[in-house]
């Protein structure tokens, strides 16, 4: 039992760890903030909570595991209202999300200077 339980767990944390790693490429890879805020809050929030799974396996139930669970509830509270609060300050600055590529092209368009009438 012990074997499986110890199997469960790396699992957990292996596939917790690439997720955390695709959502920090993620943050140097997307075109603007929102698209980085989405890729990185959602990776990240998810790998963490299967990273902290896999240690609850390897701790059993104990005050231990109560500690992983409270730290999971913490971050799930805590990194929406942040996303949200980071978004809306990018909102209130003036910063739009960059719109889908044109027909042949593949670069995204700076909302700033569609904003802009007078520089066209």
């Amino acid at each position: 039992m012990d074997m499986i339980l110890d199997l469960f767990s790396w699992i957990c944390i292996g596939i917790g760890t690439a997720l955390t790693l695709i959502g920090a490429i993620g943050i140097l890879r997307l075109p603007d903030v929102f698209a980085r805020m989405h890729g990185a809050g959602m990776a990240d929030t998810l790998g963490l909570a299967l990273i902290l799974l896999g240690l609850g396996f390897q701790a059993g139930f104990n005050i231990v595991a109560i500690k992983l669970f409270l730290i999971f509830i913490f971050v799930m509270f805590t990194s929406p209202t942040t996303t949200h609060a980071l978004a809306r300050a990018a909102l209130e600055e003036g910063l739009a999300p960059a719109l889908t590529p044109k027909a042949g092209g593949t670069e995204h368009t700076d909302s700033k200077k569609e904003a802009d009438p007078s520089k066209t």
